[in-house]
């Protein structure tokens, strides 16, 4: 017997995401977190990628845009000290929305409470067991320990996971020996601020906006309405709790061990810092354990661990969701280790890309810094660059052979002209239901999907630009399977009905 479907270890964004989805999914989520109130320790200061589109099909983006000071950020990116500069593009494959953590985890609680999620601050797992039917954590909560018992566990509390380590599960890689120390502080009254954004300091002389390398490491400043950001790199061994709080002290002092002199400060306004750890977990499931998040993999490189932790949990909910519910096909679980865990090591290679760029000091390093640069100049070059950062390349490898292009990819969000109006795929993505998506009237196909009409939504429009005859669209937005333009009845009809039976089960019975 069962307290509960699925207990969600970690209220950060990962896990916030995974308990909203899951209630899309009609599952019984509760979050334990160990934290009594949401830490206000600045960590993450945006959210961007290929999560936006997510969030943006589920109907709820406007909520972050809302809350974000500049929804509309000129799109240039850090890439291992060099930019990714997307402004000149109508389209650019890369965008992010300035927010801090805490509010971005804050709307993400809001939302998961709305769909009926159970979430319990000041609830610490501290043990936990599992057998062939069930799991149980052994919590320690404010009026005392208790046990709490459900179908599956996922980890997703960050990077010193608990539940990965009571799991036994290998967490292989490298930390880097840098410390990079971030600070957004008013200009003091000694720093004149130039015309073109440079700065002169009294005992430093002029120091030029962007990144500054001395010897003993590195220094970067922008100044933006009369706030002055800037971010020290240093080389050191010193392992820092995530939960320990820069101070301006500390950040002054590192600015003088890199420049060499004082440099003044005014007032701090957001203050924090990170090191980089390059680790992946051997596995992302351990029978009825999972991780996702930080729990499951540590990026050496900012700006990209949001979004694919919080792409984690969608991937990983409906699956949870099918098994829970009695229709998941045999394997489909492993499916989010073999999935996420591929994408996750997509995520470490331009990170640690990044981390090449960044570290080297040598002539060759700069060299490599010059190559990449001028290599991005070019648009195709550039594109390729920010789908991959943005997490937007992802194909995920579909069961059998002869896919379409599209098998793999994420549904294109395409303009939909229907009986009932105007739509597109987004909007049809907001319930998070599986949908069979015909796209040129096509009955032997629609016929095939109503055997699994209780599961998934079948829908016909038109649509500009035609990419397929029709689209089998997971809850994730991953196509699972597209039928080429005039495909014949008999080959696409059996390849449908193989991929509804691989994705979705068994038919619905008469």
């Amino acid at each position: 017997m069962t307290d509960i479907d699925v207990i969600i270890v970690g209220a950060g964004p990962s896990g916030l995401m995974l308990a909203g989805e899951l209630r899309l999914a009609g599952v019984r989520s509760l979050v334990l977190e160990r934290q009594s109130q949401p830490r206000d320790i600045p960590k993450a200061s945006g959210i961007g990628g290929r999560i936006l589109d997510l969030l943006r099909y589920r109907g709820i983006l406007d909520r972050f845009e809302a809350a974000s000071s500049d929804p509309n950020v000129a799109p240039r990116f850090p890439f291992g000290n060099l930019h990714l500069d997307f402004t000149h593009l109508a389209d650019p494959p890369l965008r992010a929305l300035p927010l801090p953590q805490l509010e971005i985890e804050r709307l993400l609680d809001e939302r998961a409470r709305e769909l009926g999620a159970d979430i319990r601050r000041g609830h610490e797992v501290v043990g936990m067991s599992q057998d062939d039917a069930t799991v149980t954590a052994d919590v320690r909560g404010p009026d005392g320990p208790y046990r709490v018992t459900a179908r599956y566990l996922v980890g997703c509390d960050g990077g010193r996971s608990r539940v990965r380590d009571m799991a036994e599960i290998a967490f292989p890689g490298t930390t880097y020996p840098e410390v990079n120390r971030l600070g957004q502080v008013t200009v003091a009254d000694s720093v004149t601020v130039l015309g073109n954004g440079d700065i002169e300091v009294p005992g430093l002389g002029r120091i030029r906006a962007g990144f500054t390398r001395t010897d003993r490491g590195v220094f970067a400043f922008a100044i933006t309405s009369g706030i002055l950001s800037l971010q020290t790199t240093e080389d050191e061994s010193t392992d820092y709790d995530d939960d320990e709080p820069l101070t301006l002290t500390e950040l002054a002092e590192s600015a003088r061990r890199v420049l060499g002199a004082d440099l003044p400060m005014g007032e701090p306004i957001r203050l924090s810092r990170y090191t980089f750890k390059d680790r992946q977990a051997e596995r992302y499931r351990d029978r009825r354990i999972m991780l996702a998040g930080d729990a499951a993999h540590l990026l050496p490189a900012t700006g990209t661990a949001l979004n694919v932790g919080m792409l984690d949990a969608v991937n990983l909910a409906w699956k949870l969701g099918a098994d829970i519910h009695g229709w998941a096909p045999t394997g489909l679980l492993d499916t989010y280790h073999h999935e996420r865990h591929f994408a996750g090591a997509r995520a470490l290679l331009q990170t640690r890309a990044q981390v090449a760029l960044r570290r080297g000091h040598d002539r060759a390093a700069e060299a490599l810094r010059q190559v990449f640069q001028e290599l991005i100049m070019d648009e195709p070059a550039l594109r390729r660059m920010g789908a991959l950062v943005a997490h937007a390349d992802i194909r995920y490898p579909m069961p059998g052979s002869d896919h379409h292009a599209l098998a793999g990819t994420f549904a294109p969000d395409l303009t939909l002209h229907t009986d009932q109006g105007v739509t597109s795929v987004a909007e049809l993505m907001r319930t998070a239901r599986p949908i069979l998506l015909d796209l040129t009237d096509r009955p032997d196909l629609r016929e095939i999907g109503r055997e699994w009409q209780h599961r998934i939504d079948i829908r016909t429009a038109k649509t500009d630009d035609r990419p397929a005859d029709a689209l089998l669209i997971r809850p994730d937005a991953h196509i699972a399977w597209a039928a080429t333009i005039d495909e014949p009845t008999d080959t696409a009809a059996l390849a449908l009905r193989e991929a509804l039976s691989g994705w979705f089960g068994a038919p619905d019975q008469p």
